[in-house]
Parts: C-alpha cells; structure tokens; sequence
C-alpha cells in the first residue's frame, strides 16, 4: 500500500514531476547559459578549448565590438521602431476591429467573422501578397512589414469574444450619458480590458521583433534590415564583409553569441512586467460564460 502525505499526495508522483520539471530546466537553461557564457569568453580560448560553460577568462571585447558596429547599431534601430510602430498598428486595428465584431447588432457581421476566420485556414500565398505590396509602392518601405501582418486572425477572434464578455449595462449606462463609440471605446472598453490588451500586445511585439521573413521579401536596402536579418547575415558570414571587421573579431563566435544575446535582452526584460497579464487575458477572452 503506497504512502501518501498529508495533503493526500503520492511522493512518488511528486519526486518523478519534481525531477522532470528539473530536467526540463536544466535542457532549457543549458544552451541560454552556453551562448552567455560564449559571448564573454576571449577568442583565444574559445579556439583552444571548444567546448565548455564558464570562461577562465572574461572579456567585453565582443559586445565593445558590436556597439561600434554600424551595421549592428543600425539593424538594432531598426528592429526598435519596427517593433514599436508595428505592434501600436497591431494593436489599433486588432482591438478596433474586435470591438465592432463583437456586437450583434453590427449589420454583415456573420460574413466578416467569417472572412477572418477564413484567413486562419487560407492565405492568399507569398507571390500574391508581393504583387499587391508592389502595386500600392510598399517595396522598401516599413508598411509593407506593418500592413502585411497587421491584423493576426487568432488575437483578433479571441479579443473580440473578450469584449463580448464585458457587460451590455456599462455600455448602455455610458451612451445614456452622451458617450459616442470611440469615446466608449477608450474610455470604458480599454481599461476593463487591459489584461488581454497587454497579452497581445507582448504577442505583436515578439512577432515584429522577430520578423525576418517578409523583411527579407520586402527590404532591399540593407539599411534598412532588422536585427534577425543581420543575425542571418553574421551567422552565414564567410568573408570579411560585415563593416571591415578585425583579424581579432573576424569569424569570432564571441561576437555571434554577443549579437545573440543583445538580440534576446529587450523582450527578457519586457516580459516580466507583462506576465501578470497573461494568463489572465487568454482565459478571460477564450472561455465565455
């Protein structure tokens, strides 16, 4: 007869999860502590020694590298106003749009809910969407990257049953009292809605920072290319093209792993000030009762 404890708990249960969650963790943490770790080992051992976790030595000399890199700095700003002007068109149109499907008296609102779902199961495909971003002269240009993906099918559907839950009383109390639409909407709507607003809103931002595939299709002009297209490039580099790169640095996977970690610090350290929104906003805005 197998032991339990006093909340009535299997101890075996409870040290095998223990012991996955660990393992787990450490799978986790162990390439993130190697690519740190990387970043401030000296080129000389990383040479010497191949493999290892902590440095005998540590140095700045790639992240020094990387903030005098122009190309680096350029792509960083890139990635920045890409991700705060995207994900504020996100959010606008996501959360407009939402709003309007989410009332029942809106004529032609079964078709629209249905053309957005629609768009969830088939897209119009790649050299479709070029064509249509050639025509309107978005070539080049940072819209192309905002338009494309400015409405997120799923984040709109789940929003829109999010403010379905709200209560008809204070909207009706609201336009009783003189307030039109938009005012509503921002006023009333907005801040009772703040869990999933902040739970998109993390979701747009990781999706714009991290957007590489339509800035490849979109951007021609390297200048104008986020961080993941010049982590791409620095990956793949084989000769010494990137910004006249030193005999020291050059090939140096200090600099990459340096770059890496650069790349990823912005949403670590925006993503603890958002999570106590976060499951908090799904649930709200998946399950309707």
């Amino acid at each position: 007869m197998r032991a339990y404890d006093a909340r009535g708990r299997d101890p075996v249960f409870k040290m095998v999860t223990n012991g996955l969650l660990v393992l787990s963790l450490i799978l986790v943490l162990f390439p993130f502590l190697y690519v740190v770790m990387t970043s401030f080992a000296p080129r000389e051992e990383i040479l010497t020694r191949g493999f290892f976790i902590i440095p005998h030595d540590f140095t700045l000399n790639a992240y020094g590298f990387l903030m005098t890199s122009v190309q680096f700095v350029t792509a960083f700003k890139n990635a920045v106003i890409i991700t705060l002007l995207g994900t504020i068109v996100n959010m606008i149109l996501t959360s407009l749009m939402a709003y309007g499907l989410s009332k029942t008296w809106l004529k032609g609102r079964r078709v629209l809910n249905f053309m957005v779902l629609f768009t969830m199961l088939f897209s119009g495909g790649i050299i479709p969407t070029y064509l249509v971003v050639k025509s309107l002269h978005l070539i080049n240009s940072f819209w192309a990257l905002f338009l494309t993906g400015a409405i997120a099918p799923f984040h709109l559907i789940v929003l829109r049953s999010f403010f379905q839950n709200i209560p008809q009383e204070l909207e009706e109390s609201a336009r009783i009292d003189g307030c039109g639409e938009l005012r509503l909407f921002w006023r009333i709507i907005l801040p009772l809605s703040l869990p999933a607003i902040a739970t998109f809103t993390l979701f747009y931002a990781v999706q714009n920072w991290n957007s590489y595939f339509n800035a490849v299709l979109y951007l021609n002009d390297s200048a104008k290319w986020p961080l993941q297209v010049f982590l791409r490039q620095m990956m793949n580099e084989t000769n010494n093209s990137l910004e006249s790169m030193t005999t020291e640095f050059q090939y140096s996977p200090a600099v990459k792993m340096a770059a890496i970690v650069l790349t990823a610090l912005p949403l670590l350290a925006v993503y603890p000030f958002l999570q106590k929104y976060f499951n908090k906003g799904m649930l709200m805005g998946s399950v309707k009762g």
